[in-house]
């Protein structure tokens, strides 16, 4: 999450971004659909391209700023601005780090139960954001924090990675230094805000409490969690009819007629028969082979005209000079 003084640097990094994560994805057996739906999201949003241009509210609109959040109990501020960034190189950094968390978290959890996780991180980490910058107003940081604009998904990186540290070993590797992995999120909150002074600190700092109290939450709940079951139901039930529109435009294969196949039993197959005398498959249109001149009969078998069925391979060469030329 992003304070309002800081300006991103705009330097073609998004198509970058899009061969990187390409990439990574075309490595993958499995594909995440929620992580990628998200980078997708994130991107559309921050390019507002002209068919989204009016569905799309300007940044201006979506600033997460507590005073104005609490003042018109603007759900908008508190739920979209997440979504947006200042530039190429914040939305970079953070879709980016949003590819690496997300492919392994929804490979561990599913597809479901990451993207109820996600929407739960998301309220927390907005709600106990504003829970301390309302908080703070008691201990005269008024006008730091309470009046305080940002926008940027970091914060529910933040939860993501306390999550995702939950099921690494004791210690994890943090810029070459082993630290124990309870530890890492909080290491690299301090080393971010010294590094980057204008991030907002209590954004990332929400998104680490709110980590912290999804796993309270889920280690006290027994038994699946009513929103991934939600998520669940959802998938399923818009899933079936995208399953028959499938179906239904989905190219029917043509049968390419004029090389028969030899072997088999000659039995018909839908629109097809074959011919018994050169085991040429002609369309069910035709009721005389197209190779030799022979008859179909009601069975869908070819009847040679004349007293016997045998015909000679000389004879259908002969007959396909004349209906042919060769």
């Amino acid at each position: 999450m992003v304070r309002r003084n800081y300006r991103g640097v705009s330097n073609g990094m998004i198509p970058l971004m899009l061969v990187h994560a390409a990439n990574e994805y075309r490595k993958l057996e499995r594909k995440p659909p929620v992580t990628a739906a998200l980078l997708a999201a994130n991107t559309l949003i921050y390019l507002r391209p002209d068919f989204l241009y009016y569905i799309i509210p300007p940044i201006d609109q979506v600033w997460f700023n507590a005073y104005l959040i609490l003042k018109h109990k603007d759900l908008k501020r508190f739920f979209l601005s997440a979504f947006y960034h200042l530039g190429e190189s914040h939305l970079f950094f953070n879709m980016m780090s949003l590819l690496w968390k997300g492919i392994q978290l929804e490979n561990l959890m599913g597809s479901a139960e990451f993207a109820s996780m996600i929407a739960v991180l998301l309220g927390l980490s907005q709600g106990i954001t504003l829970l301390l910058a309302r908080s703070l107003v008691f201990f005269e940081y008024e006008r730091a924090y309470y009046n305080e604009y940002a926008v940027g998904f970091s914060g529910v990186l933040f939860a993501m990675k306390v999550v995702l540290n939950s099921y690494s070993g004791p210690y994890t590797s943090f810029h070459g230094f082993m630290v124990p992995t309870k530890y890492a999120a909080w290491a690299e909150l301090i080393l971010i805000q010294l590094l980057v002074p204008g991030v907002s600190f209590l954004g990332h700092l929400g998104g680490i409490l709110a980590g912290i109290v999804y796993l309270r939450l889920k280690a006290s709940y027994t038994g699946p969690s009513p929103l991934t079951t939600m998520v669940k139901g959802l998938t399923s039930m818009l899933g079936r009819p995208l399953r028959s529109l499938l179906r239904i435009w989905r190219p029917s294969q043509q049968r390419v007629f004029g090389r028969g196949r030899t072997g088999g039993n000659g039995a018909s197959m839908r629109g097809v028969w074959r011919c018994q005398g050169c085991t040429y498959d002609n369309s069910g249109w035709v009721t005389e082979c197209e190779m030799c001149g022979a008859g179909c009969s009601d069975d869908g078998l070819s009847s040679l005209r004349g007293p016997s069925s045998d015909i000679s391979l000389d004879e259908i060469r002969q007959r396909r000079i004349q209906r042919f030329g060769r």
